[in-house]
Parts: C-alpha cells; structure tokens; sequence
C-alpha cells in the first residue's frame, strides 16, 4: 500500500508530526514554570492570598503540561534508534552526552521537586516549598539549555572532528555545547516560552474578565500578563533581529529562502512583505516589496549586496515555499503581540485596563498565538536547514534509518491516532480547567479603602461580580486584598 511513498519523507513527516506535539508543551511549561515561581514569590513577599489562590489554579494545568511534555519528548527520542539510526550512529559521539546531561540534571530536578511543590506545602515549611517551586523553574530552563544546545549544534556544529568510520568526535566540549547559534537560539526560546505563557494567562484572565467571575483573580493575571507581553515582546523582536544576524552569518542559504531572494542583488535587496515563491520558475509571484529593506535590516547598508539561491546548487536549497510562508507567520504574530502590549500600556496608563473589553477580547483571540508563533519559527529553522541534518555535513538523506517505507507509514499512522486520542483529550482537559476559574473565596472585591490610581478616595463596592467594571473596583480590589 505505501510502497511507493519515499522512507525519508515519511520519516521527516513523523519527526516533524511528533515535535510539533511536544514543543508547544515545553514552550508553555517553561514560562509557567517560572510564573509560578513569581505568584508564589509575591505572596511571600506580599502575604496577599490572590497570589497563592493563582499559584494553586495554575499548578495544576503546569502538572499536566509538564506530563504531557515529558510522555511527547520520550517518544521522540525512541525515534533517532528506529528511523535516524544512521544519524545517530554517526552524531551520537556529541548529541549522546548532552541528552544525557539533560536527563541527569534537569529532568531529575523538575521531577525531584516537582511532588513537593504540588502536594507540599502543607508539609514543608513556605520557605522550602519556594525554593522547591524555583527549582522546578530552574529545571525547565536547564532542560531547555541542553536540548537546544543539541539542536543548535546541528545547525552550527563546532568543536568536532571526523573519526575512520564517519562519526563526529568532541574534540572541544565548550564549543560543542555553546557553538556560534546557541546563545541567540536559547534567548529567542526561552523569550518565546516566557510571551507564548504570558498570552495564555492572559487570555484566561481576558475571558474571566469578561464573564465578570472571580474579577479579583482574573484581574490580577491578565494585568501580570500584559505587563510581561509589554516587556518582552519587544525585546523578542530584537533578539529575533539578532538571531537572524547570526543565521545569515553561519546558514546564509535559509536566509535566503527566508526572504525569497532566488536571484543575486549586488546594489541592495528589497525586503518582499508577501508574495507566492515559485520554485519552479526562481522567483517570487505578486510580491509586494519595499526596494534594499532587506540589505538596511540584514547589513544595516541600504546598499550592501545580498547573495540569492541563485548561488547555491539546486538540490542544496531547502524547500523555499515552506520556510518563506513560516516565517512570514512569526513575524506578523510577534508584532500582532507588541501591538497587544502596547495596547495594554495604554489603557493601564488611561486607568481602563480592567474595563476595556474591545482589550480584553484581542487576549483571548491572541491566546493561542504564541503557540502558532513558535511552531512556525521551528518550522522556519528545521526545514530551512534542509537538505542537512548537521548542517554542511551529514545530509538527511544520508541520515536516514534503512527502514522500508511500509513500516514508516504504518507507525506514522499510529502516531496520529494515538497522539490525537491522549493529548487531544489533555489539552480538552486543560482547557476546561482554563474556563472554570474558581470565584473569589472572599466573595467581594473591596476589602479596605479604595483608591483609583493611589489619589483619590472612592467608596466601597457592592458584592457582584459586576464590580469587575468598575475600574475603582479592580484598583481597591489590588490595593485591598
């Protein structure tokens, strides 16, 4: 029945199905990690209970995102021993250790930490279960160092020599672990971990606002949430402006299929805001560019030359249409997020942020896009690093288990169904839990004097969750609880 498909691509088809299931668990699991740690550090510092109230509410959706992660992440590493068996023969010698390292010292200290920061508080003393919260946090971002320490390797590898029988050697572990794309691929992550959380939190905090139930709590996280995405979503911006300095300085090919230069431009390269690539004919239909955009942005010279695919041989091009649109899909969310931040901003300074709900309408629709956003740009870096699994060196093709492609079909086809079934009935899970926010225990939001912006005296609120409209309200609730 599949005897005519092709191994390799059914084999790319599957790795490329079952990380695009585990990486939005870790992206989220990584920022909520660390929210965690600032809701539980902030009522230790405060002692108000809105904090701890959040803390409990979310760690149960971390417990299951981390769950879900980990069962993800398993599975795909069983796939480099039966379908990349030759990738992993030849690149063991350096990936082997540092996957190991991540099992051994942060999957061990989220897991070690992870009981008592669920069921402990109660047993050990606050400031033990805080520090068993931060580790966990911590956890989650050494995990993140090692596994993009390999991936960013593969696509810059440094620090190796070849031994008689084709493997890569460590010749030099510091160069391995933090080669030339580490540093700007681990800050791009770790900030999109932090922006894909904060959109979530915000969302929820969004629709609860909205629905005016438990206005204490949901005004807390969506105010927490907007000030995160106010910060970070610029500073993602120039971090991913910094990053693809260094792609166009180390894999100038991607670049390339980025922007959809198929052709040369020795007088500066205009930068194509959209278009349709047409590979077979090397250039891009109905594009709409602004003329040496791309050479200002990517050499800071409106007039600097850019190479094209053009230079390149065919069968080393990566798949032009693919990497052009994914990325395209990043960019226009990262800024859809800075414009949901400074939107934010506004109405924080107008005193409406609470009380917006054109506002809080944008964060619930915004909700899922830090998800999108990270797997377009791990669309956009694994499928531009094609035809390669280790970049200049060992192709994909090269790298391929000898494995018919019956066998490959058939546990892709099983993949999709049971991934499917288990995590599709996770995330339904999760996202029930998101919609069922528990109503304030206090049963008001006023609990002392209210004040709005710290000036003026206001009365007191009326026991509805009506109040939650009522910008005095929120400033008293924040001030009061």
């Amino acid at each position: 029945m599949f005897e005519s498909f092709d191994a390799t691509i059914l084999a790319r088809i599957q790795f490329a199905f079952t990380v695009s299931f585990h990486i939005i668990f870790p992206a989220f699991s990584i920022g909520l990690a660390s929210y965690l740690a600032v809701l539980e550090g902030l009522h230790l510092w405060t002692k108000k209970p809105v904090y701890i109230e959040l803390f409990d509410f979310w760690k149960t959706i971390f417990a299951l995102a981390f769950g879900m992660g980990v069962v993800s992440g398993i599975v795909m590493s069983y796939q480099f021993g039966t379908n990349w068996s030759v990738f992993s023969d030849k690149a063991g010698p350096v990936i082997g250790p540092l996957m190991g390292y991540e099992v051994l010292s942060a999957f061990f200290l989220e897991a070690g930490f992870l009981g008592v920061m669920l069921f402990g508080r109660k047993r050990v003393g606050p400031g033990l279960h805080f520090f068993a919260t931060l580790m966990v946090a911590f956890g989650t971002l050494m995990s993140a160092t090692w596994i993009l320490s390999v991936n960013s390797w593969m696509q810059t590898p440094a620090g190796f020599a070849m031994n008689d029988v084709g493997q890569f050697v460590p010749t030099d572990w510091w160069a391995v672990i933090f080669n030339p794309s580490f540093p700007y691929r681990f800050t791009h992550m770790v900030l999109a971990a932090y922006l894909t959380t904060a959109l979530v939190v915000g969302a929820v905090g969004g629709y609860h606002l909205l629905r005016r139930t438990a206005p204490l709590r949901a005004g807390t996280m969506f105010s927490m949430a907007m000030g995160m995405i106010t910060v970070v979503a610029p500073l993602q911006i120039a971090a991913g402006d910094a990053h693809g300095l260094n792609t166009l300085e180390h894999q100038p090919v991607k670049v390339m299929a980025m922007e959809g230069h198929f052709d040369s431009h020795p007088d500066g390269a205009p930068l194509i805001l959209f278009g349709i690539p047409n590979s077979e004919e090397k250039r891009v239909d109905y594009a709409i560019e602004v003329p040496k955009l791309s050479s200002l942005i990517l050499k800071h010279d409106l007039n600097a030359p850019l190479n094209g695919l053009n230079t390149v041989p065919d069968e080393l091009e990566p798949p032009v249409e693919i990497v052009f649109f994914s990325f395209r899909v990043m960019v226009a969310l990262g800024f859809a997020m800075l414009g949901l931040g400074l939107w934010s901003l506004y109405c924080r300074f107008k005193g409406t942020l609470y009380r917006s709900e054109w506002l809080h309408r944008f964060a619930v629709v915004m909700g899922p896009a830090g998800f999108i956003a990270v797997l377009a740009g791990w669309i956009t870096t694994e499928v531009g690093r094609q035809p390669y699994t280790v970049y200049g060196h060992l192709l994909t093709a090269q790298s391929i288990s000898p494995i018919s492609a019956p066998a490959v079909a058939s546990s892709l086809i099983a993949f999709v169904i049971v991934y499917f079934l288990v995590f599709g009935a996770g995330t339904f899970y999760i996202l029930r839990l998101m919609g069922r926010l528990p109503r304030d225990p206090h049963g008001h939001l006023g609990l002392g004097p209210i004040r709005t912006a710290g000036i003026t005296p206001a009365p007191g609120l009326p026991d509805s969750p009506g109040g939650a409209h009522n910008h005095g309200s929120h400033g008293g609730a924040h001030h009061g609880a």
